[in-house]
């Protein structure tokens, strides 16, 4: 996946077995014309992209995961990894996202609950206004 996002394009990176997931992705589309859904049941997410989602939230990859995942707390929970430990895991392990993150131009936003998508595109319209 390119590193450069389009600000007319919702990019939404969800997991579509999941009910949360879907929510955001119906949200996204009742929201913009144009939504590049990166579903990470069916695609791999690279580091470059995870970093720039990092950057865009402004959080540590840790963060992203959800902790109460079986995985988690049977290969991960009391790990002491370093941020690019941590990217690794979230990279390899997409499922383990604790929320669908929506991201249009340089704005993103963790969509727990997904509901939340509605803020990303109310920062887009400020800034086009």
């Amino acid at each position: 996946m390119s590193t450069t996002l389009n600000s007319k394009e919702l990019t939404l990176v969800y997991d579509s077995t999941t009910t949360e997931g879907r929510k955001a992705l119906a949200y996204a589309y009742s929201l913009a014309p144009k939504v590049n859904k990166q579903d990470v049941s069916e695609v791999k997410l690279s580091t470059t992209f995870v970093r720039q989602v990092l950057k865009q939230l402004n959080l540590r990859p840790k963060d992203l995961l959800n902790r109460a995942h079986p995985y988690y707390q049977s290969q991960l929970r009391g790990r002491d990894l370093d941020a690019e430990g941590w990217l690794q895991v979230v990279a390899h392990n997409p499922s383990l996202l604790k929320a669908p993150i929506a991201l249009q131009g340089d704005k993103a936003v963790m969509c727990e609950p997904a509901s939340l998508i509605y803020t990303i595109t109310e920062a887009q319209r400020k800034v086009a206004v």
